[in-house]
């Protein structure tokens, strides 16, 4: 399975949220199959969003395409930090 983990701060999480929540469609469209949002537990303009993609490539094409690129631009986003990952393990407890 691929993630992404991306850390980043935003002008205001409920200006962030909106965009984030009108883009569903696109983020579905590029690949993304399941997301979790969090916060910094002192800050709630310090976003953590981690997600499921149907392929790393896929991911990376959508996060550095220009129209995304313009939407966090839009959102506010303060210079996002993007890590891939490959799961090489799952478990609950």
């Amino acid at each position: 399975m691929q993630h992404v983990l991306i850390i980043h701060e935003v002008e205001s999480y409920p200006a962030w949220k909106a965009i984030f929540d009108q883009a569903a469609q696109i983020r579905k469209d590029a690949g993304e199959i399941s997301y979790q949002l969090l916060r910094y537990d002192t800050d709630a303009n310090h976003i953590v969003h981690f997600s499921r993609w149907s392929s790393l490539a896929n991911a990376r094409r959508f996060f550095e395409s220009p129209e995304l690129v313009e939407i966090r631009k839009k959102a506010g986003v303060k210079a996002p930090d993007f890590i891939y990952l490959d799961e090489i393990e799952h478990g609950v407890l």
